[in-house]
């Protein structure tokens, strides 16, 4: 990771990192409580300059997340936190391999959210796939 150190007046140095190496690791996900975990997703998102949205909120502690990855040309994947068999976190394509239409992964959130009402949903208005949290895709 890259960052600038600068020298204040009076002698005081400052740091910061550009915005482009600000993710939300692996590790700092099996500790964040959701609530947390999706609004720093934002925040990532809208550092970078991507637009993203909280359009759903769940239990602040434990709710499932869940990241509807918008391509903006109608297509939409959705993305479902889990865990692998070492307890990391991941992300699953849950509506399939494939892109599907917008109104089709809102459909998949809403009868998801009739199981689990609890559960968060962030949004990514995102071309080319790109979204805020590490971790691999099972």
């Amino acid at each position: 990771m890259s960052r600038t150190v600068e020298k204040q007046r009076g002698g005081a140095y400052t740091e910061s990192f550009p915005a482009t190496d600000i993710r939300v690791p692996n590790t700092m996900s099996n500790r964040l409580k959701s609530g947390l975990l999706v609004r720093a997703g934002a925040r990532t998102c809208n550092a970078r300059g991507v637009p993203a949205f909280v359009v759903r909120k769940g239990d602040e502690d434990a709710g499932a997340v869940y990241v509807k990855l918008n391509h903006m040309n109608g297509d939409c994947v959705v993305l479902s936190q889990v865990r692998t068999q070492d307890g990391d976190a991941a992300w699953m394509r849950a509506t399939g391999p494939d892109p599907v239409s917008e109104g089709d992964a809102d459909a998949y959130i809403e009868r998801q959210a009739k199981y689990d009402p609890d559960l968060w949903v962030l949004e990514v208005e995102t071309p080319d796939g790109w979204h805020p949290f590490v971790g691999p895709e099972v």
